[in-house]
């Protein structure tokens, strides 16, 4: 029974739980608002047959809540007896059939809508908008004009603050469908009852022109609706109006004053009589003829004419035209100038003033007498050298002629004849500039034909001739008057050179070396030709450059030279080697020279040059020249052991490799090394040796070195033996080995033990050395070693390990445990 009853409160807490999850799945939201409305949306709750939509005043709580009922399958409904612009409580409760209510599922507050606005009037005066007028409600912030037109293709809404409202956008002569809604924070209201209106027709696009200085033309394309047209027309400035209505697409207005603009506004009226939008447009009428027209001579030596004119109202600008087909016309003065005009001719002028709408009707014709016509043919003569003559063609109606010879520095020379030959100076180099003019009673004629005449070109004075390199020469002289370009010749026999230039300086190249050229600057001119009387001068180019033929050793620190010599015997060649370390150089006349005092290790460039009171040649091709390696400047020797040395020796200038060698009557030892040391074996105890090293270059080049000689430590004893005494000594003998004489070595003799070491040194005539009071019961080292002369002790000979043991207090039995090398 009791495990029942926890089953059961189990099953209950599992559907308690079940319950507040659903509860808290619940939700209340407002759907709409109207003006009179409120439609909410809400949760189904489990189990509900009925929803309970209740509204209540937020500020009048004295009122009754309003309710209604909706069964259990709805979820969206509201109440619709509701006040306009009003905050209600909304809830919703979940009931059962019998109306108990099972749950409350929220509450939300909702401001119903403004009052439903009314439309008092619309009108349309422009064709593409409708004003609207209103009255305005209670709690509105704003309100919504919405326009619709009858079949449907068109729908806006356009919101506005108050009254009066305008739609945008619309068609002309459409018929729209309007309506106003009120709005504020809670929502919008229901549209007011609809309102149709028509908009009115479009403007006419008036096209204007003026066909003379009293009328305007005005036209347009037929507008769409419209059954009148009025036309209003009123000239700039005044307030005097003429209207014409018409049904045409056209009118003209006469009787208006020139050069006068008019402004014309036109507006289309349709069946209703309602008028649509109006368009203005501004039109000028053409100016008045210009008058009085006078014609004058124009200022200057060109032939034209000044044509002067009173001013005409309303004109933009002014066109004066000949008969002869020229022009001219002018913008803010009231003159203009045809220029230029042909000799000796009658012309016949008229003005016209222009605006946009067109030309004025032209002035009367003025005639005008031109001035004579200049020479046909001028020509130049030079009959003799610095003598000339000016001549032309004679002219009809000329009662005489001047003419006017000017040089291009200025000079001006002026003949004053009724002939028609003129004689006037003229100097080398120069270019006149001549010119004829014909004179009559109306005046001077127009500048005739220019006529350029050059004189033949001067010879340059000051050609200075230098060698630039070895085989060009370069050529520089001041520009003469008259030439235009400049021919430099060099010429040797049958050989030439040319160079032309405009520029007062010639570089002659590819001249042959060691060669005399004749050299002459010949100026130029394209009318004149070229001056053939310049001199010339002699210069010689440089000599040419010798070859080198081989190079011989002649010592450690020489080599010679040997080269050709292509040049004649005045010339002088130069040898240089240049490396590293520096250059150097030797001179010759003949076919060879020696360069001395080279160091070693160094590679040299070798060239030769010849040169001589021209100048230099170009140098050889470069041969290349490697002395041998530089000698290690220290070498060093140490005897390792008595069968092996260890030389050492300074890194040299060059050196890739090294070549060491011990050499003695007795034998000799070899090492090749990169390094800079070596260990040498086989070596002989108490032998002297002669050291040499040969450097070897990465090329192969040698170089042998020799060093002062080394002797090798003496040898060690051998047949070393320790032995007791007496009285607690003990004697220790050897057998001397090696060249030397055992008379003239001396030895010392190390005894070494545990708690006492002892040493000796015998005589040198002696083979054996006596140790005192020795301590026995140790294990002794015996070393027996030679010393050199200056004092040192051969390190490296064999040691020998002996027992000694105690007879009593004195040393009894000597006992040998063997031999090694000292460590």
């Amino acid at each position: 029974m009791a495990g029942t009853d926890l089953r059961m409160l189990a099953l209950f807490l599992l559907l308690g739980v079940s319950q507040v999850r659903r509860l808290k799945s619940l939700f209340v939201s407002v759907y709409t608002v109207t003006s009179r409305s409120v439609t909410m949306r809400w949760s189904a709750f489990p189990g509900a047959t009925h929803y309970r939509v209740r509204a209540t005043p937020k500020h009048v709580p004295e009122y009754s809540p309003a309710f209604f009922l909706f069964n259990g399958n709805t979820v969206i409904g509201g109440l619709n007896t509701l006040s306009p612009n009003t905050v209600y409580t909304m809830s919703v409760d979940a009931m059962d059939n019998d109306l108990h209510v099972l749950s409350s599922i929220g509450t939300e507050e909702a401001l119903t809508a403004p009052e439903v606005p009314e439309i008092d009037q619309a009108y349309s005066k422009q064709s593409g908008s409708i004003t609207v007028e209103f009255n305005e409600v209670v709690g509105a912030t704003s309100y919504i004009l919405r326009a619709q037109s009858d079949v449907g293709d068109f729908f806006e809404e356009t919101q506005v603050t108050g009254s009066p409202g305008t739609v945008q956008g619309l068609l002309p002569y459409t018929v729209y469908t309007l309506s106003v809604m009120s709005v504020n924070a809670g929502g919008r209201s229901q549209p007011s009852y609809p309102f149709e209106l028509r908009t009115v027709v479009v403007a006419p696009e008036l096209v204007t022109s003026s066909d003379s200085n009293s009328t305007v033309s005005v036209s347009w394309t037929p507008v769409e609706h419209a059954v009148l047209y009025s036309l209003c027309i009123i000239e700039q400035g005044s307030d005097q109006l003429l209207k014409r209505n018409t049904t045409e697409p056209s009118v003209t207005f006469d009787g208006l004053a020139a050069g006068t603009v008019y402004c014309i506004k036109g507006t289309a009226w349709d069946q209703d009589g309602r008028p649509g939008d109006h368009l203005s447009v501004c039109q000028i009428t053409r100016p008045p003829t210009p008058v009085p027209v006078q014609i004058l001579l124009a200022p200057g030596r060109s032939v034209g004419v000044s044509v002067y004119w009173g001013p005409s109202q309303g004109a933009d600008f002014y066109i004066a035209e000949s008969s002869t087909g020229q022009n001219c016309t002018s913008e803010h003065n009231s003159y203009c100038i045809i220029s230029p005009l042909n000799c000796g001719q009658n012309l016949s002028i008229i003005v016209t003033a222009k605006n946009t709408a067109g030309p004025s009707f032209p002035s009367d014709v003025e005639d005008f007498v031109t001035f004579p016509c200049p020479p046909d043919r001028i020509w130049v003569e030079e009959p003799r050298a610095g003598s000339c003559l000016v001549a032309w063609s004679p002219l009809p109606m000329t009662d005489f002629y001047m003419a006017f010879v000017k040089r291009d520095d200025g000079t001006e020379n002026l003949c004053n004849t009724t002939g028609t030959p003129c004689d006037f100076n003229c100097t080398c180099g120069y270019t006149y500039l001549t010119t004829v003019f014909g004179y009559n009673p109306s005046g001077s004629s127009l500048q005739g034909q220019v006529v350029n005449y050059t004189t033949i070109p001067c010879c340059p004075e000051d050609v200075s001739v230098q060698l630039v390199s070895t085989e060009t020469l370069e050529i520089v002289w001041s520009p003469v008057r008259g030439a235009e370009l400049y021919e430099t010749t060099a010429a040797q026999t049958d050989a030439v050179i040319h160079c032309n230039d405009t520029a007062p300086v010639c570089a002659l190249s590819d001249l042959s070396c060691n060669a005399v050229y004749s050299v002459v600057v010949t100026p130029c001119s394209e009318l004149r030709g070229c001056n053939l009387t310049c001199r010339s001068q002699q210069h010689e180019t440089a000599p040419c450059a010798p070859q080198i033929h081989n190079l011989t050793q002649t010592s450690d620190s020489t080599i010679r030279v040997h080269h050709t010599t292509p040049n004649t015997p005045s010339a002088n060649y130069s040898v240089t080697a240049v490396g590293r370390m520096g250059r150097h150089t030797c001179l010759s006349q003949s076919t060879s020279c020696e360069l001395t005092q080279l160091p070693c290790g160094t590679v040299f460039e070798v060239v030769a040059v010849a040169s001589s009171p021209a100048g230099q040649s170009l140098p050889s091709f470069s041969v290349p020249l490697e002395t041998g390696p530089c000698c290690p400047s220290s070498l060093g020797v140490v005897q390792v052991t008595q069968a092996m040395s260890n030389v050492t020796w300074s890194p040299s200038l060059a050196a890739r490799s090294y070549v060491t060698a011990l050499t003695s009557p007795r034998g000799h030892a070899k090492c090749h090394t990169m390094n800079t040391h070596c260990l040498m074996g086989c070596i002989t105890c108490g032998t002297n040796y002669s050291v040499s090293v040969e450097a070897v270059s990465g090329t192969g080049h040698k170089s042998n070195c020799s060093y002062s000689g080394f002797s090798s430590s003496a040898c060690c004893p051998t047949n070393v033996k320790l032995y007791r005494m007496s009285n607690s000594s003990m004697r220790v003998s050897w057998r001397s080995s090696g060249l030397r004489a055992p008379e003239t070595q001396n030895y010392t003799v190390d005894v070494s033990g545990a708690g006492s070491n002892y040493t000796c040194t015998p005589a040198a005539s002696r083979s054996f050395c006596d140790v005192q009071d020795v301590m026995c019961g140790d294990v002794y080292t015996v070393v027996v070693a030679p010393v050199d002369s200056d004092g040192s002790k051969v390190s490296f000979c064999p040691w020998r390990m002996y027992s000694v043991y105690c007879s009593g207090n004195n040393v009894g039995m000597v006992i040998y445990r063997g031999k090694r090398s000292v460590d």
